[in-house]
């Protein structure tokens, strides 16, 4: 094994804990680091130290924010009678995106997972089940990832939530725009037929 010096060793180390970053990857950003101008690297340390320091949960949402309430909580112009249930702040920021969506949100920070230990007491179910007991809302719209846990969740959620609203919706899943039926699973295919709607 190749002898790198301790700081060295330390932060490849480091990055290995980073999610998608194996040691080869990290043994390149460690390297890439080395040359970067001294300030470039001190900015990159700062940013890091400052998003831990300054952001937090919203206490209403959970999405990430630096003041508490959130901008979208305090926001009197969202519809407070829609919330949208997303796993994590990025998929809030996807759906945001997107333009569509001018409801409230509520961040589960994670999604169930029994294989990795992960069960309704380690996400913010209470916390949903509380804020629709305290505020009702006329629809609440699922949207998990459309994978195995993301469906299990979904599924979890819209019997606890059946009686707390009239309404519980899940996102529609199906082909990607630009992408081929025939390179389509039938997973996907079958959803895209479940979800389709009128036309004209």
């Amino acid at each position: 094994m190749a002898y790198y010096p301790e700081p060295v060793a330390r932060l490849i180390d480091a990055l290995q804990k980073l999610p998608g970053i194996g040691p080869k990857t990290a043994q390149r950003l460690t390297f890439f680091l080395l040359k970067r101008p001294t300030e470039e690297v001190t900015a990159l340390s700062e940013a890091i130290a400052r998003v831990k320091a300054q952001i937090v949960n919203c206490s209403i949402c959970f999405n990430v924010t630096e003041e508490d309430p959130c901008q979208i909580c305090s926001d009197p112009a969202r519809d407070a009678r829609l919330l949208c249930v997303v796993e994590e702040p990025n998929d809030l920021l996807a759906m945001e995106r997107t333009g569509q969506y001018r409801g409230r949100y509520h961040v589960l920070l994670g999604v169930l997972s029994p294989l990795d230990g992960i069960g309704p007491e380690d996400l913010r179910v209470r916390e949903l089940l509380a804020r629709l007991e305290g505020q009702p809302a006329d629809e609440v719209i699922l949207a998990t990832n459309p994978n195995v846990e993301g469906e299990a969740t979904a599924i979890y959620l819209a019997k606890l939530l059946k009686s707390l609203a009239p309404r519980v919706t899940r996102i529609a899943r199906g082909l990607p725009v630009g992408g081929d039926l025939e390179y389509a699973d039938e997973v996907t295919l079958g959803k895209a037929l479940e979800g389709r709607r009128e036309m004209g």
